[in-house]
């Protein structure tokens, strides 16, 4: 071909590929703020408070980096040109972001994860390395997917699947409800096709619009273990940790007057961890005065006082400034803790201070709006769509009305028990490590607590015995074989529970005492699901084992199952301009409870007796001996109501649901299990309660995302002709 020849070829394709670049510079997020304009868009989507979105970039002949108000032109960066983005709650101050993007320049970013808060990291390096860090726990995940010859990434998975035009993956939702604790069975999948989550403490490097996921701190490597200098240390860098994690989110709180609510709020329906974290939010010394997003300055210091050094509070360790002027102390704030009626009993209060706010405890009376399946009898569709289905779904009628009557910052205990307590797979872990003799305190508790359950027989022989065979089995079994027997399990059916069996605290400890454990719904799912999930496993099965050990390995996947249904809980129940905090599942508490040794963590009430510590550590000691020990609430018997309640609902639910299109349960046994749970007088195995609530979201979730608009996401985009579910099956 001549050179003329080629130039007139040349012409209409560089005509088309300019016409392309066109239209796609037309396509944004609805209702999006610019952060960073050129060749890499980045945008913030939906409610985002100033002091959420904290933007630093490095330059060359910069001597420090420099904070970045406004959307940054990425056109003009060099390949020596470093930025760092954090998205969400930070407690670092300016000086330490800018000294981490001087560090992070070298490569490393471990350290970008270790300030108080929960938030999500951006760094980019040069004009093509962009580096997204995810926190330890997911509740701050990061999602990807092929787009235009590129990656397209974002902290939520409906967006990417409206941008491709992607429908619901039913095998990512049929291992869901299988194994919905399985690392194995999920992989990176996500509800929509091609859409990818990456796994919590992981990077997603994209580099020259190729993504690479690579793990930054991997739980079983050197230096993540229990702490070397024992017990009492452990202890301590966790009473330092919680205690930051709830100070940080108090202080930058910015309610006041005209919000219409109070600006601290705390949730004590979850027992004595949300208990123990509103104490330490009302011993936080705070200004009656809004919190400006930009730092203060300083208040004029006290003779002889440095004043960053002043100490306002009885909280120890907490070094405050005091913004009132001198002989005028500021007024008391009050934090709204609120809870149900279910609660066993009220938080204690503490006393009036000045300078603290005071406990102001409200209890809720629950009506039938808040009863589990209650928002089914109106319009099933017009509920929200959270990134992911999950139980919220249909049990979040009550938060939501909690967090109506809470603060404008709403703290609650969610991740205590995942964070602090001992899994009962841990008990493997001990004999592994040739520690036998540390059992006995665990196994003893269950056996006293299925001894007044069941009588002297079953609690003081039967469950020793069952416990301890079933740890010294997990103890020898490997990982790859325990896979295999796991997906020979779910196609056989073995290992569901039928009525008339009282499930005892042994028993179900027994039970968890393995690598892998089916969910509650896996016994309502078809042939053909179940098989496509034993498939996953078998694929797994031959890939590298983790670096864990059982229980350690369990006790993370349990960690990172409960961030994603709390992360769904607060997309259904949180209100505009409110955010709900989750302290637990900050990297710097989620690594000090690592510190703690595995035998202390499995000792009867250990999180109660960990954070009665901490609370002293903050200056409350007046707690009642028996704090702590409260039964906890049985909510079945509001389930069960509910499911009456819905009945109708339900049954024009699953008259003709997705999830049988789609080939995912057996319709016949759901509709029979439902009608059993809504007996009051029929027995329901154990479990069962879990199962019909996770289907019953699913089928809501995708009923939903059907009956939205495709693309809604995003504007400049053609409307695709799709239905939710593609006509595709599982098999």
């Amino acid at each position: 071909m001549s050179q003329g020849r080629l130039l007139a070829a040349r012409r209409p394709f560089d005509q088309t590929v300019q016409e392309a670049l066109a239209a796609l510079a037309t396509v944004r997020p609805i209702a999006a703020r610019a952060l960073w304009t050129g060749p890499d868009p980045l945008w913030a989507v939906g409610d985002w408070r100033p002091e959420e979105i904290r933007q630093f970039v490095h330059r060359p002949g910069d001597r420090a980096p420099q904070p970045v108000t406004g959307p940054a032109d990425l056109s003009a960066d060099t390949e020596a040109t470093a930025r760092l983005l954090v998205l969400g709650h930070c407690g670092a101050a300016d000086q330490e972001l800018a000294a981490g993007l001087a560090a992070a320049r070298g490569g490393a970013v471990r350290h970008l994860t270790g300030w108080a808060g929960s938030y999500t990291a951006v760094l980019r390096l040069g004009t093509r390395s962009t580096l997204l860090v995810t926190d330890l726990a997911g509740l701050q995940p990061v999602f990807h997917t092929p787009w235009c010859g590129g990656t397209a990434y974002a902290t939520a998975g409906l967006p990417l699947a409206d941008l491709v035009g992607a429908g619901v993956d039913t095998g990512h939702l049929a291992a869901a409800l299988a194994c919905p604790e399985s690392a194995e069975a999920l992989g990176t999948s996500t509800p929509y096709t091609g859409v990818h989550r990456v796994p919590p403490g992981h990077t997603l490097a994209i580099r020259g619009g190729r993504p690479q996921v690579k793990g930054y701190d991997e739980e079983g490597t050197a230096g993540t273990g229990p702490s070397p200098d024992g017990e009492a240390a452990a202890v301590r860098e966790l009473t330092r940790s919680l205690l930051e994690a709830v100070r940080s989110r108090v202080r930058q709180a910015p309610g006041g007057p005209g919000s219409g609510r109070p600006r601290i709020g705390a949730d004590l329906s979850y027992g004595t961890a949300a208990t123990a974290v509103a104490l330490l939010a009302a011993a936080v010394p705070i200004s009656a005065a809004p919190a400006a997003p930009a730092a203060p300055a300083a208040a004029p210091p006290a003779v002889g006082v440095p004043a960053q050094v002043r100490r306002t509070g009885a909280t120890k360790g907490s070094w405050a400034r005091d913004d009132a002027p001198e002989g005028e102390p500021p007024t008391p704030e009050l934090l709204a803790a609120v809870t149900s009626h279910e609660s066993p009993r009220p938080a204690p209060e503490p006393p009036h201070d000045t300078g603290r706010p005071r406990l102001r405890h409200t209890v809720l009376p629950t009506g039938p709006s808040q009863l589990p399946y209650a928002e089914l009898s109106d319009d099933p569709l017009a509920g929200p769509l959270p990134d992911a289905p999950g139980r919220a779904l249909v049990t979040g009628g009550a938060a939501a009305a909690r967090l109506a009557a809470g603060g404008t910052d709403h703290l609650t205990g969610h991740g205590a028990r995942q964070v602090l307590d001992g899994h009962p797979a841990r008990l493997a872990d001990l004999l592994r490590d040739g520690r036998p003799r540390e059992l006995l305190p665990p196994v003893a508790a269950l056996a006293g607590a299925d001894r007044a359950l069941t009588g002297t027989l079953s609690g003081a022989l039967r469950t020793p015995v069952t416990v301890l065979r079933a740890a010294r089995r997990l103890a020898r079994a490997r990982w790859a074989e325990a896979l295999d027997d796991a997906a020979v399990q779910l196609t056989t059916r073995r290992g569901t529970t039928g009525p008339g069996v009282r499930q005892t605290m042994g028993a179900h400890s027994a039970a968890d005492l393995a690598w892998l454990v089916p969910g509650p719904a896996a016994r309502w799912l078809s042939d053909d699901a179940l098989a496509a999930v034993a498939l996953r496993l078998r694929l797994a099965a031959r890939g590298p084992e983790p670096l864990l050990a059982p229980g350690a390995h369990r006790a993370k996947l349990a960690l990172h199952h409960h961030a994603a249904n709390y992360r769904t809980l607060v997309q259904v129940a949180e209100r505009h301009g409110q955010r709900v905090h989750a302290p637990f599942f900050d990297n710097r508490v989620v690594r000090a409870a690592r510190l703690l040794p595995a035998d202390l963590r499995l000792q009867p009430g250990a999180r109660h007796a960990l954070l009665r510590t901490v609370l002293a550590g903050a200056g409350r000691v007046d707690l009642p001996p028996d704090w702590g020990r409260a039964p906890r609430p049985d909510r079945a018997a509001a389930a069960r109501l509910g499911l009456r309640r819905a009945g109708d609902a339900l049954a024009d639910l699953f008259r003709a649901p997705l999830l049988a299109e789609a080939g995912l349960i057996d319709l016949p046994a759901v509709r029979r299990a439902l009608g059993a749970a809504a007996d009051p007088y029929g027995e329901v195995p154990p479990g069962a309660l879990d199962g019909l609530a996770d289907l019953v979201a699913v089928e809501l979730w995708l009923r939903r995302f059907e009956a939205r608009r495709g693309g809604a996401c995003w504007t400049g985009l053609p409307v695709p002709q799709r239905r939710a579910l593609a006509g595709v099956r599982v098999g």
